[in-house]
């Protein structure tokens, strides 16, 4: 059975991007996923690792959650990220917030921080007016999806009849 009650030496608080402590965490956590199956398998580019905070920062619709293990943030170890980019639903004519990444350190999974991390991202999102949160998963990840269904997530569908929202993709070169 799965611990769903984080050690209460986990803090949950957005990444302020001009911290030089949230930029080496948020740099080191989205590469440590990289590397993972179910982030691809590679690790984030150099130049990605180079340049990434400088250009969330840059994006007033960027936003990140870090959750770091220890009481005092400046000496905790950061062990779980989710990076959000803000969108817009049309059809409320309101933003919505996609979570593009949920990162959780190996040695501290099955701590109910993911868990924790989304509920801030639901009440920044809320914050911001948004309608909804929107994320992808991939159908392997079975661990994931159960997660997210447990807090609140489902398949997007309009129509019954018409299936579920598949994600696509078309690189640019």
């Amino acid at each position: 059975m799965i611990n769903t009650i984080p050690a209460k030496s986990v803090k949950v608080l957005m990444a302020d991007y001009a911290s030089p402590a949230h930029a080496r965490a948020l740099v080191t956590l989205l590469d440590a996923y990289a590397r993972d199956p179910a982030g691809g398998g590679e690790p984030l580019s150099d130049f990605a690792k180079a340049n990434l905070v400088r250009e969330l920062a840059a994006r007033p619709q960027a936003f990140s959650v870090l959750a770091f293990d220890g009481a005092d943030i400046g000496h905790a170890t950061p062990v779980g990220l989710v990076n959000c980019i803000e969108g817009f639903s049309t059809f409320a004519c309101r933003p919505l917030v996609n979570v593009h990444d949920v990162v959780v350190a190996a040695s501290h999974r099955g701590r109910g921080i993911a868990a924790q991390m989304l509920a801030e991202v639901e009440r920044i999102a809320r914050g911001r007016g948004a309608c909804k949160l929107t994320l992808e998963v991939l159908s392997g990840n079975a661990r994931a999806r159960r997660l997210y269904e447990r807090v609140g997530f489902a398949d997007f569908r309009l129509d019954p009849a018409m299936g579920p929202a598949q994600f696509l993709q078309k690189w640019l070169a």
